[in-house]
């Protein structure tokens, strides 16, 4: 009995460290992911800036700068790390046009004509992405489902509750992958011109912009006229948004 507890510990172990893995390495936000390798401006909401070319993993982000920095204590820098737990103090991800190279400039343009009025292909890709997604939010409900039952039998039950552990750690490495947050209300504008309220140390801005996609923490606007202050002038950029302080208002066309 020992012995098939002990086999049964190894595992859940070696189960939910296989799934971890997968999940690491390929879940990462699609709206950052858009932005990934380009030079980007990170507004955090405390006021400072930081700019960089932008790493996405799935802990967090890194932005890269051109050259190395000395700080005030004369401390050496060359990149700038925000890890995932800070995203709440994040303003927004701002993708400047004049901050492109030329071969940026050329893809990001290719990316919003694909975007602006998408064709049926790309429409029905998108829905049979979110069709799987919905199959896949079920699974997960399915799985949850079963493990509570198996829990409140004799003998499965008994083995889950000894490794409640491993079996939480499966469980929350799973709903983290469901984290696209599938809302109609904005499916339906996807490729479209909407205005996007953001708040700002208390007032909400608003800006038009094409909504090219959201998640469940950000929400992205491409070709947006953007000013950070009333005292900057307006320069053409894609905004990625928290989707707790942005939010589409209004359509926009």
């Amino acid at each position: 009995m020992l012995d098939n507890a002990f086999y049964i510990t190894v595992l859940f172990i070696g189960i939910s460290t296989f799934v971890g893995i997968i999940i690491r390495n390929l879940h990462r936000d699609k709206c950052l992911k858009d932005f990934a390798d380009d030079f980007v401006t990170l507004e955090e909401k405390s006021g400072k800036d930081i700019w960089g070319r932008l790493r996405v993993e799935n802990t967090g982000i890194e932005l890269v700068y051109n050259e190395p920095q000395t700080d005030s204590d004369g401390h050496i820098e060359a990149s700038y790390i925000v890890y995932k737990f800070e995203y709440p103090e994040i303003a927004a991800f701002v993708r400047y046009h004049d901050g492109l190279t030329e071969e940026g400039k050329k893809q990001r343009e290719l990316e919003l004509k694909r975007t602006y009025h998408p064709g049926i292909l790309r429409r029905t890709k998108r829905k049979t992405q979110n069709f799987f997604k919905t199959i896949r939010d079920a699974m997960v409900e399915i799985i949850n489902l079963l493990i509570s039952r198996a829990k409140k039998t004799s003998t499965a039950g008994a083995t889950l509750t000894s490794q409640d552990k491993y079996v939480t750690q499966m469980k929350n490495e799973l709903v983290e992958t469901v984290g696209t947050s599938y809302e109609p209300l904005l499916e339906r504008y996807i490729g479209h011109k909407v205005v996007l309220e953001v708040i700002k140390n208390d007032k909400i801005i608003e800006y038009a912009g094409v909504l090219k996609d959201y998640t469940a923490e950000f929400i992205e606007v491409m070709d947006v006229d953007y000013k950070k202050n009333e005292e900057t002038p307006a320069r053409k950029a894609d905004l990625v948004v928290l989707r707790k302080v942005g939010i589409v208002r209004h359509l926009a066309e």
